[in-house]
């Protein structure tokens, strides 16, 4: 029971007074040692802000002395640059005493030239005198001569007047030729159409109905068929035996239309446009041109004259009918008879 007690009292044994004294002495160590430390920043900031200090003077000390280099070097530039101009002026002046030297010399000698040359001054006034008075005479001569020039324009300028007035008076008949001369092709080309007119009315008088030949406007036109066989350029008998009727017309209106009435009949051969395979032709241009040639050949064989005839080809390039098939095509192979203007 005792025993119990007495290790109840060792156990309530406390420590915690002995612990706040160790932390109590280690807060004024640590206090004491900030202190120290703060005060050796102290003296070392002070330190620090006198070599700053002594640093800026040293730097204002070099910058005074590097201007003073920089106004010393300056100044000896300018004393240099003096130097030199001083020279060159002195180079100058002695080149400008030289060439003065010079000139003093060479007055002295075209004083003697000078005095030697009076002479022949005088001798050239003399003959340029001399000159002048034969200028004088040749102006003279000369103004004689334009004033008889500006009598010859001014005869000029009025036969230019004159002919110009001659001119216009022949523009204007020329004019009035031509109007007249218009007017009478005119007639000319209506009684050109009357006997055209004439003639295709007795054309068709004389053919009657037969089937492949008609009239279109002022031509007269033969089916191919009518004069050629397929592919030839040979009258076929029955062709020439229309063709006769043809001639006998011809030569009839030739009689009929004044001789100042200038006309032929044009003969136009055409084709379709099936290409041609023929060793006789190499186209139907050439076919359509041979036909042409034939029919005029034979007209004049009949007693027709050249001079009133001429052959044409065109081919298949001028179609009476455009479209495709057999009766386009024997339409559009034809030969054409034209009265018209030569």
């Amino acid at each position: 029971m005792g025993l119990a007690r007495a290790r109840r009292r060792v156990r309530q044994i406390d420590y915690w007074p002995g612990f706040v004294d160790a932390l109590s002495t280690m807060l004024l160590v640590m206090i004491f040692l900030l202190s120290v430390f703060m005060l050796a920043q102290f003296f070392l900031a002070r330190e620090v802000t006198g070599k700053d200090s002594a640093l800026m003077k040293l730097n204002r000390q070099i910058d005074e002395l590097t201007s003073l280099l920089a106004l010393e070097r300056s100044e000896k530039s300018a004393a240099q640059a003096s130097a030199a101009t001083l020279t060159a002026s002195l180079e100058a002046a002695r080149q400008d005493k030289a060439q003065l030297q010079g000139f003093i010399d060479s007055g002295k000698a075209g004083v003697e030239d000078a005095n030697a040359d009076a002479g022949g001054a005088r001798r050239q006034l003399d003959a340029e005198q001399q000159a002048s008075a034969r200028a004088k005479a040749q102006i003279e001569i000369l103004s004689q001569q334009i004033a008889a020039l500006r009598r010859q324009l001014a005869a000029l300028e009025d036969a230019l007047q004159a002919s110009e007035s001659r001119d216009r008076d022949s523009q204007t008949k020329i004019a009035d030729l031509g109007s007249r001369l218009n007017v009478a092709l005119a007639q000319k080309v209506q009684e050109l159409a009357r006997y055209r007119s004439d003639f295709f009315g007795r054309l068709q008088q004389i053919l009657g109905g037969r089937p492949g030949i008609s009239i279109v406007g002022d031509r007269f036109i033969f089916q191919s068929e009518v004069l050629f066989a397929s592919r030839q350029a040979s009258l076929d008998p029955a062709g020439r035996s229309e063709l006769d009727k043809i001639a006998s017309a011809l030569i009839t209106l030739e009689h009929e239309i004044p001789p100042d009435i200038p006309w032929i009949m044009r003969v136009d051969g055409h084709t379709d446009r099936k290409p041609i395979q023929s060793t006789q032709f190499s186209s139907n241009w050439a076919l359509s041109t041979g036909r042409a040639i034939a029919v005029v050949q034979y007209l004049i064989a009949k007693g027709v004259s050249p001079q009133r005839l001429a052959a044409a080809g065109f081919g298949e390039f001028q179609p009476l009918d455009p479209a495709d098939g057999e009766d386009a095509y024997r339409r559009n192979r034809r030969i054409e008879l034209k009265i018209t203007e030569r």
